[in-house]
């Protein structure tokens, strides 16, 4: 990934999203050809001159201190994510910076993980890098897909959400759920910009769905901490479902996710049952698998 593309694709959205009225600022007379700040407008609220924001925008940010990226943060009004989203780009680590194109180190789950998997009575999975899906118990996989049956590359939930047909009719919030899907993935690539498996899928999803291309467009970025999901499900219809995202020590990449309903709700009641069908089932059912081109 171009870092320098990066950096000023992401500046330029975040300014156009603030009105002056919003920054605080008087706008001056006549029409305004850009939305939101002009880049004028964002050096004079971080006490920098033009020339040097117009340089950080264009990507030539080697050099810039802390103190300047703090500035520009708040000028334009960045959540923490977002704050730690420009550092990542503005200041790559310095294995970042030398790490040639080639694949990372395979993820590995921990024994106790797959045990601790199975002793959960609600769905749950591991995910790693780029929204990998390294492991799930029966009961996510009748809840999604059988990840586990699937070719190694395709176990990834940025696929699953983007390019198998049953998402779109599972998940109630379907745009929701994927454009919070693919800020989790910008979030990584300003992490891992030369990550091949990282280019990989986006290429694949660019390629493969309208929407995705439109909502990469739009360089949005979230933490996967925790939230709500509202599914519909083909055997037990509508779930709302909280979720609980937990680090894995010793692998900052790897979460423990953990899907959970309100007690004695109709929710809870039809996780039961598909739970009850699961263990009775000698085969997992597959509720997804096929692939196509989503509309934009």
């Amino acid at each position: 990934m171009d870092r320098s593309s990066e950096i000023r694709e992401f500046l330029r959205t975040r300014r156009a999203r603030i009105t002056p009225d919003q920054a605080g600022l008087v706008p001056h007379g006549g029409a305004r050809r850009v939305p939101g700040l002009r880049r004028e407008e964002v050096a004079q609220l971080a006490g920098v001159s033009v020339d040097y924001y117009v340089r950080l925008e264009r990507g030539r940010t080697q050099g810039v201190s802390e103190t300047v990226l703090e500035a520009i943060a708040r000028a334009l009004q960045l959540d923490d994510t977002e704050r730690a989203h420009l550092f990542d780009l503005t200041q790559p680590k310095p294995t970042a910076r030398t790490r040639r194109k080639r694949p990372l180190a395979p993820q590995r789950v921990h024994p106790v993980l797959y045990r601790t998997l199975d002793s959960l009575s609600v769905p749950a999975v591991i995910e790693g890098r780029r929204l990998d899906v390294l492991a799930a118990n029966k009961l996510a996989c009748v809840l999604y897909t059988d990840f586990e049956a699937r070719p190694r590359r395709e176990r990834n939930f940025a696929r699953y959400v983007f390019l198998d047909e049953a998402a779109f009719t599972l998940y109630a919030d379907w745009e929701q759920v994927a454009g919070d899907c693919l800020a989790m993935l910008r979030l990584y690539a300003g992490r891992h910009p030369d990550d091949p498996q990282l280019t990989e899928l986006i290429g694949e999803l660019s390629l493969h769905s309208d929407t995705f291309r439109s909502m990469w467009a739009d360089h949005n970025v979230i933490a996967h901490n925790s939230g709500t999901k509202r599914l519909h499900h083909p055997l037990v219809g509508d779930l709302t479902l909280d979720y609980v995202v937990l680090a894995v020590e010793g692998d900052p990449e790897q979460t423990l996710v953990i899907y959970t309903p309100e007690p004695a709700s109709p929710s809870a009641e039809a996780l039961n049952i598909l739970a009850s069908w699961t263990s009775t089932s000698t085969t997992r059912p597959h509720t997804s698998g096929q692939t196509h081109n989503p509309a934009g």
